[in-house]
């Protein structure tokens, strides 16, 4: 009996340990700031005692979306810093230099599943792949022209394609959004055909401006990171928008 309770003390204190590392405290704003450029998405949960409203649901709904970080904070000069002055679950994106917060107070019902529907759906990235959960954020975000990959998943540079043009979100942070289409998952038929593309016309690259519901595509040929750039500089320049359209599209809110 004796040795059962020093294993489950054991057991206990080893879970205790990873949770702190699952959960780091940022104890001030250079903590903070260094948590927040760690990664493109990272989370975020200030709550200003342990066990508040909405913090067992963060616990437990950071531990589903186990790709991005995530730390607590119940620092107010931290607070400050971040706009924050209740407890709230925040997401901090690189790809459009953004936080999306979510005010457990303000919302009714909520439980571990709208947490992690709140965090999937904030999960933005420098390239975003398309599904029905990112479309929400993507077309949610205050970035309104996306860059598009259109690929078949499992050809043979599927992933070297999605890396190449991914590398130039940094570059345009704030001002565009990558997106991947796998061009093989019959849900996305309807965004090919709003580039009026098939899935064996593919691999291509289109830019889609939610503001104009407009949509270009990059010619034919080899995608390439300056081929790709290049496209991109010529929207922000104007001179893409003077070339005709891809088609002039019934007005809708997503692809």
């Amino acid at each position: 009996m004796l040795l059962l309770l020093v294993v489950s003390l054991l057991v206990t204190c080893s879970r205790a340990e990873d949770k702190e590392l699952i959960f780091p405290r940022l104890t001030d704003i250079s903590e903070a700031e260094t948590f927040i450029d760690s990664a493109e998405v990272v989370i975020v949960g200030f709550f200003e005692a342990d066990g508040g409203l909405g913090y067992n649901e963060f616990l437990e709904a950071v531990k589903v979306v186990k790709s991005l970080p995530a730390a607590l904070c119940n620092e107010k000069e931290v607070w400050a810093k971040y706009g924050i002055d209740s407890d709230t679950i925040s997401v901090f994106r690189k790809a459009d230099l953004h936080q999306e917060n979510l005010q457990p107070a303000e919302m009714k019902n909520l439980d571990k599943d709208r947490v992690v529907r709140f965090l999937s759906i904030s999960n933005i990235r420098y390239i975003t792949e398309y599904n029905q959960v990112s479309a929400v954020g993507l077309f949610q975000s205050k970035v309104k022209v996306h860059v598009v990959l259109f690929a078949n998943r499992g050809s043979k540079n599927y992933s070297e394609l999605k890396e190449r043009v991914g590398a130039l979100g940094p570059r345009y942070a704030g001002k565009m959004l990558f997106v991947l289409i796998n061009g093989k998952d019959e849900a996305n038929a309807r965004a090919l055909g709003y580039f009026n593309l098939k899935s064996g016309d593919l691999p291509r690259v289109g830019l889609y401006d939610a503001v104009s519901d407009k949509t270009w595509l990059m010619g034919p040929g080899e995608i390439s990171t300056e081929r790709v750039q290049t496209f991109c500089d010529s929207f922000l320049s104007g001179e893409l928008q003077k070339k005709e359209e891809t088609g002039e599209p019934e007005v809708k809110s997503e692809l």
